[in-house]
């Protein structure tokens, strides 16, 4: 395989890595970092000292920036430990099709609806004080509010990624033949 058809193969890779800091259950930032390493041993290391160490960096921070974007999202709408424990629960359960609930979309769906359901639950559960309207509502709010932080935290994930294959193609892109 020639250099250049394996570089526009990984940056292909890194683009569904993009898209994956976007939608659950497809790796994200794990994959462009991947596809960098692949780079690497195929060309033994060349120009990668900075986009290997902007990887590392935006895999760290972004898995970062999900969890405070999610707990901020959480804290803004007035979620307790309850609603945040019960989206984490939520999601893993709708990650792996464990919502039986669900009769297609599986893991996908899953993971985006088991967060939301999962944080109503728990937030649903811990308010039990309330009378049943505004502990509805109370509870549709935090669930709300963990929803959108982790959207937000995904977008930020996603502009990171772009900047780490950004840095990639900036540093790699005259290695090959014929395009520099």
């Amino acid at each position: 395989m020639s250099l250049t058809l394996l570089y526009w193969i990984l940056l292909g890779v890194m683009l569904i890595g993009v898209i994956g800091t976007l939608v659950p259950a497809i790796p994200g930032i794990s994959l462009i970092l991947i596809a960098i390493l692949i780079w690497g041993f195929a060309t033994g290391f060349m120009n990668l000292g900075i986009p290997l160490g902007v990887a590392i960096a935006v895999l760290i921070l972004g898995t970062g920036i999900e969890f405070l974007a999610t707990y901020w999202g959480a804290r803004q709408m007035g979620a307790s430990q309850w609603g945040q424990i019960g989206a984490i629960l939520g999601l893993l359960l709708g990650l792996f099709g464990l919502l039986p609930a669900l009769p297609f979309g599986g893991p996908l769906l899953g993971a985006l609806i088991g967060p939301l359901l999962g944080a109503f639950l728990g937030e649903f559960l811990y308010r039990k004080q309330l009378d049943l309207q505004p502990r509805i509502k109370t509870a549709f709010k935090a669930s709300i509010g963990i929803l959108v932080g982790s959207l937000l935290g995904n977008l930020i994930e996603a502009l990171l990624a772009v900047v780490a294959i950004a840095v990639f193609v900036f540093n790699t892109w005259s290695l090959l033949p014929g395009l520099s």
